[in-house]
């Protein structure tokens, strides 16, 4: 299995999340690693892309610093462009399209995710957090949950777990799961390896993995 860098694996994780986004839907792009999707959008696919403070429309980030504009920025709190035809409205309109069901995708960061689909983002215990954010309207709200995150964590813990230790921000609600290495996909409550990257084992795979899976019939390989 190749160590890659950290520039490496949100490049990964951002490619593959970019290919499966709906072509024509409604796409929300969460805080992290969710929001450098837009930059990598295939040709010729049309979303709209919402961030949460406000704006639907969301283009890639600016080529160049004459093209940054302060106040126009992402969930992260990066510069983002416009595209055309692109709205503002204020969090309460951001929201009431969030929980109203009409948003066709999200894409949201991860702290753990069990082998149930339960999902963990936005607390760990000891650390200050501010709250949950937008996480639990997202991830009860819109038709799928797209879960985009490092296969484990900076000091090597795991991600993919059996049972959450942290506060849960939803339970059963991820649908597809996106790492560096793999994409999983939850069904009846249980968790399917789809896809791998050429450069590791399903062993290594099961290594990293705390979650119990079980292999898809037809299992994808992804050069890399």
């Amino acid at each position: 299995m190749k160590n890659l860098s950290e520039a490496d694996v949100k490049l990964r994780i951002a490619k593959r999340v970019a290919e499966m986004l709906p072509d024509g839907g409604f796409v929300n792009l969460g805080v992290g690693i969710p929001t450098l999707a837009v930059d990598y959008l295939p040709a010729g696919k049309r979303l709209y892309i919402q961030t949460e403070n406000g704006m639907l429309g969301v283009g890639p980030k600016p080529r160049s610093e004459a093209e940054i504009i302060p106040n126009l920025i992402n969930a992260s709190r990066t510069p983002i462009t416009e595209t055309p035809g692109c709205c503002y409205f204020d969090s309460a309109t951001s929201f009431a399209m969030i929980r109203s069901g009409r948003m066709d995708a999200t894409v949201i960061g991860a702290i753990q995710v069990n082998e149930r689909g339960d999902l963990a983002n936005w607390a760990l215990p000891g650390k200050g957090v501010l709250g949950p954010g937008g996480a639990m309207d997202l991830v009860v709200g819109v038709k799928e949950v797209i879960v985009a995150t490092s296969h484990t964590a900076k000091n090597g813990k795991h991600k993919l777990v059996k049972s959450c230790t942290v506060p849960l921000t939803g339970i059963g609600v991820v649908n597809t799961l996106v790492t560096e290495y793999a994409v999983f996909k939850f069904k009846d409550g249980k968790m399917f390896l789809t896809e791998h990257t050429s450069d590791i084992t399903l062993d290594e795979m099961q290594a990293m993995t705390s979650a119990h899976y079980e292999l898809a019939e037809k299992i994808q390989i992804r050069e890399v």
